[in-house]
């Protein structure tokens, strides 16, 4: 429930409704159906431009009856209990009747508080009603809001009746956009949903949706199992044309860039954009920064050229900025850390950590990014701090059991963990955690393999260690963490050694980025999919580079700039021509 007040003193609102309800100086009585409402025209024509122009241009001056059509009784109670009281209790029951009525009224008090409430209850069971309802009392930015909402949580949203209430032409404008963050094999299925609820009148519609569904994302396996073989598809010509149209487009990752502007092919703009900064290139640090789109399998320059090359550093992704920590640039050994707005292009400087560190773990927890071991440029350190940014201020914590130079670590269940490294006289097996409500680090049980230079990440409900180097290999092995029974178990191996390299979790799959495989630095990327148990290939960064760091990128609202959805190849064809 959402109360509104404003406006008249208390005592006059109150002495107001009393006349009111008492019947005293009435000059006019509201009908609507059967029940009257005794009022004052002078206390609606100041509720609403309606009421003043009913009372002064649409009828005669002597009239006392007024029917008001298109509402209920119990809507024209809390309306003139609204305009005597400035009080008003709007409900989940009530608030379309009544923002409705306001609408018809001009109540613009009434309807901002109906849109504040409908934007606090957005949820996947109501999101489409409420976009629904904003086109017709014409509410651009909650409309804005749900509609950004059904695309945003379009998963759960078809799991309810509202999709079914879409009309053919809502549906397109939904399904088309390059903002979902679905599967398409699941925006085919919610089309194929909304026909099957009415099939006599919407079936008819189903070559109009099929075209806005990108076929080509789809895979051929998928079209011949679950398209070629429905009979709405097949007594279609439309539909056959389309999916033959669709076919005809490569497999290969190329394929939206033959026919760019084609639905059937352009990936949609990614949930998620995974960023590679910094590391070390051809004998040197490099500033370098590289989006991956995982939707397009595409990387993507984004360097601006106004950062300093650093490589062996951390970064780490929050509340919408990029921070980069400490790291090396063969001469220094930095402390600083620098912040990028990913919005804007461009970078600051934040407080200083108290220690250098250069081969430093890096993680974010509860709003607050953590650094742990590294290299000073004199010692192996154990130390760790905190930085909080709304104070721009870090804060040591205790310190680790070992001193971790070029380990790795990740967030699981509120604790941090930390794997490997070495400690200056030999590569580390041991793994501990962290956390922060003691302010203590525990020893779990050591890995399988000792490991500098791995790759650390939090996924499908364990902890991952991947690749590193054990003092004699660079490792392609990997083994996860089982924090019920504090086990190691070792998982398929990577195609390719490495250590020094990125690594992060995006739409549940564990990408592992460049790298040291023992002779040279790569460019090569891989992930792992832990419901196919398997490695594959993903697309190759444009430069070799190991000691880099990466993040996941989210929420943006220029996501479109790192991507390689249609919006964006349009906007680099436009500059490429220009």
């Amino acid at each position: 429930m959402h109360q509104v007040n404003s406006k008249p003193s208390h005592k006059m609102s109150s002495v107001l409704n009393e006349l009111r309800l008492n019947g005293h100086f009435c000059d006019l009585i509201i009908k609507v159906g059967e029940t009257e409402f005794p009022a004052h025209k002078l206390i609606l024509s100041n509720f609403s431009p309606y009421f003043r122009a009913l009372f002064t241009q649409w009828s005669e001056p002597d009239q006392k009856v007024f029917h008001i059509p298109g509402l209920s009784a119990d809507t024209m109670q809390l309306l003139l209990d609204y305009a005597y009281t400035s009080c008003l209790s709007v409900t989940e029951e009530n608030v379309r009747e009544v923002m409705l009525a306001a609408d018809q009224f001009n109540a613009m008090d009434v309807i901002q508080s109906c849109c504040d409430f409908l934007e606090k209850t957005l949820s996947p069971k109501n999101c489409i009603g409420i976009w629904q309802l904003t086109k017709i009392c014409f509410q651009l930015t909650l409309h804005s809001k749900a509609y950004k909402y059904i695309i945003e949580h379009f998963e759960e949203v078809v799991a309810y009746r509202e999709l079914l209430q879409l009309s053919v032409e809502e549906l397109s404008m939904v399904i088309e956009k390059d903002d979902h963050i679905v599967r398409e094999e699941f925006v085919w299925e919610a089309v194929l949903k909304w026909i099957r609820h009415a099939p006599q009148d919407r079936q008819g519609h189903v070559a109009t949706l099929l075209s806005k569904v990108r076929l080509a994302q789809l895979g051929r396996d998928y079209i011949q199992a679950n398209l070629l073989t429905n009979d709405l598809i097949r007594s279609s010509t439309d539909c056959m044309a389309i999916i033959t149209s669709a076919i005809k487009i490569p497999s290969t990752i190329d394929a939206y860039c033959v026919l760019p502007c084609s639905p059937l092919c352009c990936p949609r703009l990614p949930s998620v954009i995974l960023l590679a900064v910094g590391g070390w290139y051809g004998g040197a640090p490099t500033n370098s920064i590289e989006a991956y789109d995982v939707r397009a399998d595409r990387w993507t320059k984004v360097t601006n050229n106004l950062e300093s090359p650093r490589a062996y550093h951390g970064t780490a992704f929050l509340n919408g900025y990029v921070y980069c920590i400490g790291g090396f640039d063969r001469a220094e050994h930095f402390n600083s850390v620098c912040r990028f707005d990913p919005r804007t292009h461009t970078w600051s400087e934040v407080s200083p950590m108290y220690y250098r560190r250069s081969h430093v773990s890096v993680t974010v927890l509860n709003g607050c990014i953590y650094a742990m071991g590294g290299y000073d440029g004199h010692t192996r350190l154990n130390t760790a701090e905190y930085y909080r940014p709304e104070i721009n201020q870090w804060s040591n914590i205790a310190p680790m059991h070992e001193q971790r130079y070029d380990a790795s670590c990740t967030v699981f269940h509120d604790r941090i963990y930390i794997c490997g490294g070495f400690n200056g006289y030999e590569y580390l097996q041991t793994a501990e955690y962290y956390s922060p409500d003691t302010n203590q680090w525990t020893i779990i049980s050591p890995m399988n393999s000792r490991r500098g230079g791995p790759g650390v990440c939090a996924y499908a409900d364990r902890v991952y260690v991947v690749g590193g180097f054990d003092g004699i290999n660079h490792l392609c092995t990997a083994e996860a963490y089982n924090t019920q029974n504090d086990t190691w178990e070792n998982v398929p191996s990577m195609t390719i050694p490495r250590s020094n390299f990125g690594i992060e979790v995006i739409e549940d799959k564990l990408f592992a980025v460049g790298g040291y495989n023992g002779f040279t630095s790569v460019f090569e990327v891989e992930c792992y999919n832990a419901k196919l148990d398997q490695w594959s290939e993903a697309d190759d960064m444009n430069i070799l580079r190991k000691g880099l760091s990466c993040c996941v990128l989210s929420g943006l609202p220029n996501m479109a700039e790192y991507s390689m959805g249609c919006d964006a190849e349009e906007e680099m064809e436009s500059e490429d021509s220009s």
